[in-house]
């Protein structure tokens, strides 16, 4: 086969959780009186969360400390992963994991790269504790996509060369970490018709006929 290991992002590829991200950053915003609206939250896809909240506060007249930040990002994060209790493993599309069992079943190895510090919670959530052969997340990488650091450190954790791994991402940002990374990446979602990936995935499923070609 073409690839070695394949890595995913979590969030908008295995799962869907814009909508409790978008809930978790509304409730601040308005806290603070700032406009925030779904497209504004599309523009947070994949970056982290003191990003995030630095893109949100382009609408903020006042003066903000990094404490004040700090707690105000911490604040979202609690929202949010309380919000996250509702996932279960209905939440995980039976063609994701169908696709992924098939990957494994070919020799392949899988690994999650996620910029989300909650992904091991998020993986719990769905019944995939412990199904990935590495998990890379936001709570051992100083910088987040587009910058590689999160798949690079997903490649050495299952011990593969970045030329030999695919990024499966549905962000522009994410494809740029792959190609930074010396990567492939396979577009989905939003990502499908980026220039950037070498794969255009209108489904899951076309992950297999990429990964032999």
């Amino acid at each position: 086969m073409k690839y070695r290991g394949i890595i995913f992002d979590l969030d908008g590829v295995i799962c869907h959780t814009d909508k409790y991200h978008y809930q978790a950053w509304k409730q601040v915003a308005d806290q603070l009186g700032i406009y925030f609206d779904e497209t504004i939250n599309n523009r947070l896809r994949g970056v982290s969360r003191m990003e995030s909240f630095e893109i949100i506060l382009e609408r903020y007249d006042g003066a903000m400390s990094e404490e004040e930040k700090e707690r105000y990002t911490a604040e979202k994060n609690e929202i949010y992963k309380e919000l996250l209790k509702n996932m279960s493993p209905a939440d995980l599309a039976p063609e994701v994991k169908a696709t992924m069992d098939e990957l494994r079943e070919r020799g392949l190895k899988l690994a999650i790269g996620s910029s989300s510090r909650n992904a091991c919670f998020i993986l719990g959530q769905l019944g995939l504790d412990g199904y990935f052969d590495a998990v890379s997340d936001g709570n051992q990488i100083t910088h987040s996509k587009p910058d590689p650091e999160v798949f690079l450190l997903a490649a050495k954790l299952i011990h593969e060369k970045p030329e030999d791994c695919l990024v499966v991402e549905d962000a522009r940002a994410g494809l740029m970490a792959a190609k930074a990374g010396g990567m492939d990446g396979a577009g989905i979602g939003d990502a499908s018709d980026c220039e950037l990936a070498a794969y255009h995935l209108k489904s899951f499923e076309e992950l297999l006929e990429a990964c032999n070609s």
